[in-house]
């Protein structure tokens, strides 16, 4: 059972007449196509050209280590060679260095169930927080919302946690840190309706997703979110003229720009220099002016702090403020 986020179809209004526009897949990949490493020689499972409309199955990011019956016990079993299984990668016909991906997030589904843990050693407060802890969520039904206990109640936001194309190099990079290419971003913002623009590094791009989350706030303090398996069909784009350093994504409100770094002051400080490049580039504002609209309308946000060595920070504009309709 799969819980369904948003319509297999969308209506665009036009002057005239509504307009219906199908999010059917060309292509699916199933969770056993999968890897858990970023690098240039993971082999394509799938070549298409741009615009593909693609179903993907993806493993709760355990690599089904868990099941509905598991506890707190099974955590000092928790083997993280396997984390991640992403699905993918996809190579993009004449994609090339230098271009970018656009992959827009059409439809998330959920699985029915999902896990969430404290890991010992693995947190934002590791150092003064020490317990193992282990929950289990049944979410079959059709369920919008969970019950954290009798009087707390979640309503749920499936998104991956982890995108990203492959970094230029052979070397096997774990997936737990965000970098240029994306990867581990835990960016709750980049759900259903969401559309990531990523920077190519190698030919075809080599994308890749997976890390189902059902449910997680900014940070992911604790380690993890609701970690859950997915259905995923997404619409996967080349764009020649525009050119980017790392990851940025834009939803109908507003623009977004991701920056990693070691702390949370290098991230916000490259967020930052992304929006005032956005904001030149595509706006036609000086340096001065887009610097100030930073101050202004920018909205800094931690994504996640939790996947060392790196944390990841975000900055938002408003489409309104902007102009954009």
């Amino acid at each position: 059972m799969f819980y369904q986020c948003d319509e297999e179809k969308a209506t665009e209004v036009t002057e005239d007449l509504p307009i219906e526009v199908s999010f059917k897949p060309e292509f699916t990949l199933t969770k056993d196509e999968t890897h858990n490493k970023f690098s240039s020689t993971i082999p394509p499972v799938l070549t298409v050209k741009s615009g593909a409309i693609i179903e993907a199955f993806t493993e709760d990011a355990s690599d089904e280590q868990f099941n509905l019956n598991s506890t707190v016990k099974d955590l000092e079993n928790l083997d993280f060679e396997p984390i991640h299984p992403l699905t993918g990668p996809v190579f993009v016909e004449d994609a090339e260095p230098g271009d970018v991906i656009k992959v827009t997030l059409h439809e998330i589904e959920l699985g029915d169930w999902g896990w969430n843990a404290i890991y010992p050693g693995f947190s934002f407060v590791a150092d003064s927080i020490k317990g193992e802890y282990l929950r289990i969520y049944d979410l079959k039904n059709d369920k919008t919302k969970v019950n954290f206990n009798d009087s707390i109640q979640l309503k749920l936001n499936p998104f991956p946690g982890v995108m990203g194309v492959a970094p230029d190099t052979s070397e096997l990079l774990s997936t737990i840190p965000p970098r240029a290419n994306g990867g581990n971003m835990d960016d709750p913002n980049m759900t259903v309706g969401t559309s990531v623009y990523f920077p190519v590094f190698v030919d075809g791009g080599l994308f890749s997703i997976g890390d189902g989350h059902a449910v997680q706030g900014l940070g992911e303090v604790c380690g993890t979110a609701i970690e859950v398996p997915l259905r995923i069909v997404y619409e996967i784009e080349l764009i020649k003229n525009k050119s980017i350093e790392e990851p940025q994504y834009e939803t109908k409100d507003y623009y977004a720009t991701t920056g990693y770094g070691t702390t949370i002051d290098i991230a916000a400080k490259k967020a930052t220099l992304y929006m005032v490049d956005y904001l030149m580039k595509d706006h036609k504002l000086s340096e001065n002016e887009a610097y100030a609209l930073c101050s202004l309308a920018g909205d800094l946000k931690i994504a996640e702090v939790v996947d060392l060595p790196h944390m990841l920070v975000t900055m938002h504009i408003s489409k309104n403020v902007l102009g954009i309709k």
